[in-house]
């Protein structure tokens, strides 16, 4: 009966796709919705690639999922991912649904799967990767993820025994996940920016697993993420197998080296968070038995997502989209600390709001106070127009935070908002957007580029 089921669904999940189509909706996820409610252990049945590697952690694994997808087809590989779904169980048995024939034959080499961490409890008994990459585990929204050693113990219990772990060496708590599996860790060694003492308002692991002194650092980079060892009972980060090193943002260059050889790449983008993502993708594709020579190849050839980060020249400024997650206060932070160590004058427009909870409930603001925006009370960022429904706490925190009030202006619409920038000649304009308000984003960035062309007659 379970067969009969399977093959209904998966008939049912194909033909969906074209009626789509016909009555112009987009429904990336509605195959794999209909599958699940026809067939519930749909996922146990169809087929899988020969490969699988999936990618998880609380950041980075959108932008290291498409540097595998992208490098693998470069190399002549046929990869099966979910970049158009989402990462949680209807995305992937919507993506697996593509992958597979009427008849249920893989038509891919290798799948490259975003699975979200929560998710994995139900998808990694029927979906079983060959590899799990995880980026790092940071807090994440309050409302959802709770704390991240919660997290870690989740993807322990989830992710099968036989798989292998690609796991970040500089994230004690990333690289505490499944103990007894197989691993293999990537870190960057020290660079010019690093400090010993945390300066973040979030440290998820202060202290030492094993004795519980408070934990020390030969580097840290932000948040716990760093070198970190034990003072009294001699604990310590694990050792790279997979390390970047000599990092140059002036020669936008860094090293990448493991035991059987190095090799000098060109930086993607000068963010701390990218040249991870670089490292994580680099280590994959190693354990995958691809070249230094080559990876760094056809990693030339890529880019960060552009909805993630996108820099432009329009009128007498340059206009940067840099999503900055709503209700993820680290991201966020990310974002702020960022943008506050560029070069020059700067205009903040912030739209990090919550659309989804604004519409159907309440949006918790707690994140707000775990953000550093402390790094926005900068005398080279000039201007900060806080917009959308949550304008007014925005407003708030960057007070709180020590930004003069005279730099804020608070507009709720974010369109008539848009008319507040100042266009100062040479200088950037950054939006600030989630992932909930990237339609609204693009609609506003549209809006921005025309009043910078008219700011430069």
């Amino acid at each position: 009966m379970s067969k009969l089921k399977f093959i209904a669904a998966l008939w049912a999940a194909k033909l969906s796709k074209p009626l789509l189509k016909i009555t112009g909706h987009n429904g990336t996820n509605f195959p794999g919705e209909l599958a699940l409610k026809i067939c519930p252990d749909f996922l146990k049945y169809v087929c899988k690639p020969e490969k699988v590697i999936a990618v998880t952690g609380t950041n980075g694994k959108t932008t290291v999922c498409n540097l595998l997808c992208d490098i693998l087809e470069m190399d002549g590989k046929k990869v099966l991912d979910n970049r158009f779904g989402s990462n949680i169980i209807s995305g992937i048995s919507t993506s697996l649904i593509n992958g597979a024939s009427i008849f249920n034959q893989p038509k891919y080499h290798a799948a490259v799967l975003e699975i979200d961490e929560r998710s994995s409890k139900r998808i990694y008994p029927y979906v079983k990767p060959d590899m799990v990459v995880i980026t790092n585990l940071f807090r994440d929204s309050i409302m959802r993820n709770a704390h991240p050693h919660y997290i870690a113990q989740f993807l322990t219990d989830s992710i099968p025994p036989e798989t292998k772990l690609v796991l970040n060496a500089d994230d004690l708590i990333a690289s505490s996940v499944a103990p007894q599996n197989p691993r293999v860790y990537f870190g960057i060694r020290r660079m010019a920016t690093d400090v010993t003492e945390c300066v973040n308002l979030i440290n998820d692991n202060r202290i030492c697993p094993n004795c519980n002194t408070d934990l020390k650092y030969e580097y840290l980079r932000y948040h716990h993420i760093g070198k970190a060892y034990c003072p009294k009972c001699g604990f310590k980060a694990p050792e790279y197998d997979y390390e970047g090193r000599d990092v140059d943002l002036e020669k936008m260059t860094m090293t990448i080296a493991d035991e059987r050889g190095s090799y000098t790449y060109r930086l993607l983008s000068n963010g701390v968070f990218n040249i991870y993502n670089m490292v994580t993708a680099a280590a994959t594709l190693r354990e995958l038995g691809m070249t230094h020579e080559k990876i760094a190849e056809y990693m030339s050839r890529t880019h960060i997502v552009l909805t993630r980060y996108n820099l432009e020249h329009v009128g007498n400024v340059d206009l940067i989209m840099h999503m900055a997650k709503e209700k993820n206060a680290l991201a966020c932070s990310r974002a702020c600390d960022y943008v506050s160590h560029q070069p020059g004058r700067k205009e903040l427009f912030l739209m990090m709001n919550c659309l989804g909870d604004e519409k159907h409930w309440s949006e918790n603001v707690c994140w707000l106070y775990d953000c550093d925006f402390e790094f926005l009370n900068d005398e080279n960022i000039t201007h900060l127009v806080a917009t959308g429904p949550r304008a007014r706490d925005y407003r708030l925190r960057l007070l709180l935070a020590g930004v003069p009030a005279d730099r804020i202006t608070c507009e709720e619409d974010e369109f008539a908002a848009t008319e507040l920038l100042h266009f100062e000649p040479g200088s950037q304009v950054y939006i600030f957007y989630g992932t909930d308000s990237l339609a609204l984003a693009y609609k506003v960035r549209d809006k921005v580029k025309k009043l910078a062309e008219e700011a430069a007659k």
